[in-house]
């Protein structure tokens, strides 16, 4: 009944680098499938069974629990696609829109492009390719589109330094150098970690500092968050939810409303200038008081700002990096600004979508499946990582990327024919009001349940900027 699930589960779960025997402890549940040509509902219960698989394995060495071959791990497969939308349901307000008005796909003079534009700086530099005053929409966008090849578009909005994805087919997208040195890739980069000698001027923290608690296994564990959407916030909000103080860092400017409501529960939120000394300093003693790093910027941006792998380990000997990026780690595209429904243009999934569905289109997944999956995989890397480390390992660095979790998908059997979900009911969502900065919410229940494991947030979701930036 749940052969795509379970498959894509040991599939994950192997990509963690964890003992094949613990899938045993797994057991699925939840009828019916979300909509499209791609098995996104098995996919997000394999994303969410891993991760909980890793918090598991944490909880057995935290209680001396000795595994036995009965499950006891319970993922809820309707639940886990819920989440893959949103976890927040609000109680009379509504979040700001997501996507800025000229976000969107446009037909160009071979096919279709899509825009990505939330952010300021993304949409003056498409506006800028396009000749658009800064104020201008999707209508007086689109005939200017129409007048461009989709490649040379593309390649123009990236090089402003702008957001853009030309519609290719599958077959294309893996012709081309990196969609080549993408497949060559693992879903999850493990990576040796080197000795490093300590940075001054902050002391390095003594390894052994924090052991995995019984009940709320990451009790204690301090989480330095430097991502945005969407991966790397999904993957940060289950860590609290498993006991976690995670610290989220942005820059002075930066803001996304129409997520934020969903993805900080759980969190502080900081804001820091890394472009200037005083930022970094600060930065650096953060980063010696963590346990685990998660970051979402691009290959080469920290090493630009001083803050490279080795000077990240000289801080912390131990640490837990665990990072991210659109197009993977190698190849031409590495560096490349990407986010889901971008990535979902370039390598076939939106048009796999439209042309198994006669549409007139691009036709993505029906919810923004390459960052929630790849998410809960960086949250499994940063769990296994810390057992490892519980059990006498050092520093983990693992790194994903939303393409390369998109190659798995690709890969993937085709949906087994299942009804539509049902709606959400009342007993799918937590009884308690969360009284968020925007008004009080509702929240879907963990998808996950995890034997002997007490999984709550203690925080509401959290404004940008609405911490200081130090440890509590």
């Amino acid at each position: 009944m749940f052969a795509v699930a379970r498959a894509l589960s040991a599939q994950m779960w192997a990509a963690l680098g964890g003992d094949p025997a613990r899938l045993a402890r797994l057991r699925l549940v939840g009828e019916g499938a979300l909509p499209g040509a791609f098995a996104v509902s098995d996919l997000a219960a394999a994303a969410v069974a891993c991760a909980a698989l890793a918090a598991d394995e944490l909880q057995a060495l935290a209680s001396g629990r000795q595994d036995a071959d009965r499950a006891g791990v319970e993922v809820d497969r309707r639940l886990a696609a819920l989440w893959f939308g949103e976890s927040l349901r609000p109680q009379g307000w509504k979040p700001p829109p997501v996507r800025d008005s000229l976000t969107g796909d446009y037909a160009c003079a071979d096919g279709w492009i899509r825009l990505h534009c939330n952010a300021p700086h993304h949409r003056a530099a498409a506006c800028g390719v396009l000749g658009l005053d800064a104020g201008a929409d999707a209508a007086r966008a689109a005939p200017r589109v129409a007048a461009w090849q989709g490649a040379q578009l593309e390649q123009a909005v990236v090089e402003a330094g702008g957001c853009a994805a030309w519609m290719r087919e599958t077959a294309s997208w893996r012709a081309l150098d990196q969609g080549a040195a993408l497949r060559a890739q693992p879903l999850v980069l493990r990576e040796p970690v080197p000795a490093a000698a300590p940075v001054a001027p902050v002391a390095p923290v003594a390894s052994g500092a924090w052991a995995p608690v019984a009940g709320r296994p990451l009790q204690g564990l301090r989480v330095l968050d430097l991502t945005r959407v969407l991966a790397g916030p999904v993957s940060t909000r289950m860590l609290a939810g498993l006991g976690a103080t995670v610290l989220r860092i942005d820059a002075p400017q930066w803001e996304e409303p129409g997520v934020v409501p969903d993805v900080t529960r759980g969190k502080r939120c900081a804001r820091l200038d890394l472009k200037t000394s005083q930022g970094r300093e600060t930065f650096a003693h953060l980063l010696a008081g963590a346990d685990v790093f998660v970051h979402g910027l691009r290959p080469g941006a920290l090493e630009a700002l001083g803050l490279g792998v080795a000077v990240r380990q000289g801080l912390r000997a131990d640490l837990i990096d665990v990072s991210l990026d659109a197009y993977g780690w190698a190849g031409p595209w590495a560096s490349r600004r990407g986010f889901d429904s971008l990535v979902q243009m370039s390598c076939g999934i939106a048009e796999t979508g439209m042309r198994q569905a006669g549409a007139s289109r691009p036709l993505p997944l029906p919810v923004q499946a390459l960052d929630h999956a790849t998410g809960y995989l960086m949250a499994g890397a940063v769990l296994r990582g810390l057992s490892l480390r519980a059990q006498g390992g050092g520093a983990t660095r693992a790194r994903l990327s939303l393409a390369r979790t998109a190659e798995l998908l690709l890969d993937s059997p085709p949906p087994e024919a299942r009804a539509a979900h049902a709606p959400q009911a009342e007993v799918d969502l937590e009884p308690a009001i969360e009284h968020t900065p925007w008004g009080p919410a509702r929240r879907l229940r963990a998808p996950w349940r995890i034997e002997g494991v007490d999984t709550r947030w203690e925080l509401p979701a959290a404004e940008l900027g609405s911490s200081p930036a130090r440890w509590p």
